[in-house]
């Protein structure tokens, strides 16, 4: 997995992506997630599901995308039962308002 955490005025948004998915374009009906043109939002550092779980502890900004990055966020204690699933691939954004 790649793991990459963003600045911003509202806080870190932690971004988790299953690396085999990068470079893929994902299209199901109305939804486009574009692992390619947007590799660089996800990718950081190259991280186990340990390390991405104690990266996410605590996390209030997320965007993972695939089913180790999601497991991870579980095995972190967060709550990840209202993902979404784009050609098969689960996808969950997550921000603290």
């Amino acid at each position: 997995m790649y793991l990459r955490i963003h600045s911003s005025p509202q806080g870190e948004v932690i971004a988790l992506c299953d690396a085999e998915l990068i470079g893929r374009k994902l299209a199901q009906g109305n939804l486009l997630l574009d692992l390619g043109k947007y590799a660089d939002f996800y990718m950081g550092e190259k991280v186990t599901v340990a390390s991405a779980a104690k990266a996410l502890k605590g996390a209030v900004n997320i965007n993972l995308v695939g089913k180790k990055s999601l497991s991870a966020a579980a095995k972190a204690g967060l709550d990840v039962s209202h993902s979404i699933s784009i050609s098969g691939v689960p996808h969950l954004q997550a921000y603290k308002i």
